[in-house]
């Protein structure tokens, strides 16, 4: 059965409209996960050499570092974002 003209236009303004939503979310949080990312690998680096923390707590920060750098190559920024700062609140923790 053929798709009517008015079934196309709407199709067609469906289609633009959601293209413009998906990546709405992720809009300029690509430079903060870089940024998140940095500040929590440059930590946690410190971290490891001051002696600061716990062997478990800098697996897990590494962790959650890997799986954002992980995230960023396939622009999920958003979760990019909460995992490294996630990996740097474990950082932070003074144990």
């Amino acid at each position: 059965m053929p798709i009517a003209r008015g079934q196309k236009m709407l199709l067609a303004i469906t289609v633009l409209a959601l293209s413009g939503c998906m990546d709405a979310a992720d809009r300029g949080l690509g430079p903060a996960c870089e940024s998140e990312l940095s500040a929590a690998e440059r930590e946690l680096s410190d971290a490891k050499a001051n002696n600061v923390g716990r062997v478990i707590d800098w697996a897990k920060a590494a962790g959650l570092i890997g799986a954002a750098r992980t995230q960023q190559q396939f622009s999920e920024f958003q979760n990019c974002v909460l995992k490294a700062k996630k990996a740097r609140e474990i950082i932070s923790r003074r144990n």
